[in-house]
């Protein structure tokens, strides 16, 4: 039965988010085979946050996940980003720090949502400083790139310092 569930999860997958029918057909027969597995409710939400914009049921799917599978490492990635959207900033805080604790996860990923969460709320030295750490924890070339173009649009959204003149 799990190579069943599988093989539609990964053709949900597949299909996302450019044929969302098939995505969708994919996903409901895989959440009929194991309705608690946490990627194919995680995909759900994924869904309903990022192509439909309802936020409030894409979180409901994410919260299942995160109950039938508290150690999912993908998740929480996505769940901080739909909070974000939905500027739930005192649950994305809380998530946050909760991911950064589970085994085998991205930190980079986890402390750039970390990163945006600091600049929506215009905290933009804190910004910066989870940019600096997240560098620590990155290991790709494309990671690197994303936080230095992050860092220049945080740099560029920082209040300018007033320089007086002396007049002499």
């Amino acid at each position: 039965m799990t190579l069943i569930k599988n093989k539609y999860y990964f053709e949900a997958l597949d299909n996302f988010p450019h044929y969302l029918s098939d995505c969708l057909d994919s996903l409901n027969y895989a959440l009929s085979y194991d309705p608690e597995d946490a990627d194919s409710l995680c995909l759900m939400g994924r869904v309903y946050s990022e192509v439909l914009k309802d936020y409030e049921t894409a979180k409901k799917y994410f919260e299942e996940a995160m109950q039938n599978d508290v150690t999912n490492v993908n998740t929480p990635k996505y769940y901080i980003e739909c909070l974000l959207d939905n500027e739930d900033y005192e649950e994305a805080d809380k998530l946050i720090e909760f991911a950064l604790q589970i085994k085998g996860i991205d930190k980079a990923e986890i402390l750039y949502c970390k990163t945006l969460l600091s600049e929506r709320k215009e905290e933009y030295k804190y910004a910066l400083e989870n940019l600096k750490e997240a560098r620590r924890f990155s290991y790709s070339r494309t990671m690197l790139d994303m936080l230095e173009e992050k860092e220049k649009l945080i740099k560029n959204k920082m209040p300018k310092r007033r320089t007086v003149k002396k007049v002499e």
